[in-house]
């Protein structure tokens, strides 16, 4: 029997306080069975096998390059090598709950978050992430941590979820899809190369891009998303919050995330990443590092609305975590402040669908020409 890896448990009572607010939100029930503990432990020594059989084409066995991945994957349909295909196929049919129109509701509700979609993505996703060392090594071995490649990651990261979340963006073809498929092969390439590496800490660490991790990752994108947003008084009604999670469980399965670890419903979710920020270790070198430079990499004066918005949707004590400065929340309350009538008032008359969109639009074009980093 395989040792669990030693990160597992390691938080202890500051992994049980920082998900505190989750377990609450999830309601009865969420502590994890001995079953589920075990799966998680188990989660830590499982990678996304045809991604790692793909990595090992392209960098061991050189059956595949890098162009051929980039023509298999803006054209599915195209002959491309047996490795390639063989990683296609896993994808060519889909899950059977998969329904278009709750995908295509999912990506149209995130479209209306506008600009509060940006906020909470960069200071409640990313930065939210960072508070647990958990997945933090892999990304700091790919040197993704300071300077320009902190705006870099912001802007991938934000144009990634534009286009998944376009219209018919997860369709065969599209670019939300190509994307999705492109960031699972990167990351099965990071993780053959760190698997590789004697420098790794199997032990401690377990597989370096793991299925534990990605469903935590995932939690944050959908389940914690919708969390952040309602914090900034965004309505978001019972039925869109299940066509979101539906979007983002299929984005989960294009990444290879087992059906296992899928936020199919709000409140799965929310069970879900509780127990597994329960069990995660604490903050470390990493995180404190990542965290500075993703709240430091705007331009100055925009320092404290990032702070304030950070300190609303995260809370004082993972901001203290992280080795930042808790702020007042007066820039998040000024974002209450325009969503709540926006949303609850004007977004449920009669064509509140087509001003939230319109809305939305208008915040996108103006921050487009800015600098990702000051979106704050």
């Amino acid at each position: 029997m395989v040792a669990t890896p030693a990160r597992f448990g390691a938080g202890g009572q500051w992994a049980e306080r920082a998900a505190r607010p989750l377990r609450l939100t999830a309601g009865p029930g969420a502590r994890p069975t001995p079953d589920e503990i075990d799966a998680m432990r188990a989660a830590l020594l499982q990678r996304d096998e045809p991604g790692a059989a793909l990595a090992r084409a392209l960098l061991t066995d050189r059956t595949v390059t890098q162009a051929q991945v980039r023509a298999a994957l803006a054209d599915p349909g195209a002959p491309a090598p047996k490795p390639m295909d063989e990683f296609l196929d896993t994808v060519r049919v889909r899950p059977s709950w998969v329904d278009d129109a709750l995908l295509d509701r999912g990506a149209e509700v995130c479209r209306t978050f506008g600009v509060d979609a940006t906020l909470v993505l960069t200071y409640g996703s990313l930065l939210g992430g960072y508070r647990t060392a958990a997945a933090l090594e892999p990304l700091v071995r790919t040197g993704r941590l300071t300077g320009d490649e902190t705006a870099r990651r912001i802007a991938e990261t934000t144009g990634w979820w534009r286009a998944v979340t376009a219209p018919g963006g997860l369709r065969p073809g599209a670019e939300g899809h190509r994307l999705t498929l492109h960031v699972r092969v990167m990351h099965a390439m990071v993780n053959h190369r760190l698997e590789a590496d004697p420098s790794w800490d199997h032990a401690g660490r377990g597989v370096p891009i793991n299925q534990y991790d990605q469903a935590s990752t995932l939690g944050v994108f959908s389940t914690s998303f919708l969390l952040h947003l309602r914090l900034l008084g965004v309505r978001v009604s019972r039925a869109d919050g299940a066509a979101v999670m539906h979007l983002w469980s299929y984005v989960g399965a294009l990444m290879g995330v087992a059906d296992r670890w899928l936020p199919h419903t709000e409140r799965s979710g929310r069970r879900l990443l509780y127990q597994l920020l329960a069990h995660d270790p604490p903050p470390d070198a990493n995180s404190t590092a990542l965290a500075r430079a993703l709240i430091d990499s705007g331009v100055p004066e925009r320092r404290e609305r990032a702070l304030s918005i950070a300190t609303w949707l995260l809370g004082p004590a993972a901001l203290r975590d992280l080795g930042l400065p808790p702020r007042p929340p007066w820039h998040a309350l000024s974002r209450v402040a325009a969503n709540l009538p926006a949303t609850h008032v004007s977004g449920r008359l009669p064509g509140g669908r087509r001003r939230l969109l319109a809305r939305a639009e208008r915040q996108l074009r103006h921050y487009q020409a800015a600098d990702p980093r000051d979106l704050a």
